[in-house]
């Protein structure tokens, strides 16, 4: 069973966006099987097998998620943050502007999956190998 401390060991190695895909590897080797990552605090869930969840705290202030989405915008800057171009926190408060509640990783299918505040998927994408 994975702790919060191990995973945020595994999160320590990520400089930016670019990193994302060996984190994901990170967190599956602890047993992360799915986790759900919160814009309003960063606070993250996460979901291993036979039940087992452990929740991270918040990771910075609360941001107020705006109620409409900008899909196209956010594909943008998505796109940006993957190069390595925005840091963590420029890229959450950009979700919260553009109208991104959460993000949830599935492990097992290898997606990334954004939703807005009334639960519609903005986009699904493919993790890459690392």
């Amino acid at each position: 069973m994975f702790t919060i401390q191990q995973i945020k060991e595994a999160h320590s190695k990520v400089k930016s966006g670019a990193d994302f895909p060996q984190y994901v590897q990170d967190v599956i080797k602890l047993g992360v099987k799915k986790y759900e990552s919160f814009v309003s605090d960063g606070h993250v869930l996460y979901y291993g097998s036979d039940d087992h969840q452990a929740q991270s705290d918040a990771k910075y202030p609360a941001l107020t998620i705006a109620d409409k989405s900008d899909k196209s915008q956010f594909q943008k800057e998505l796109k940006e943050h993957q190069q390595g171009k925005t840091d963590y926190m420029t890229f959450c408060s950009i979700c919260a502007q553009l109208g991104v509640e959460k993000w949830v990783v599935d492990t097992d299918k290898m997606t990334c999956t954004y939703y807005d505040k009334a639960g519609n998927e903005l986009l699904v994408e493919t993790i890459p190998a690392p």
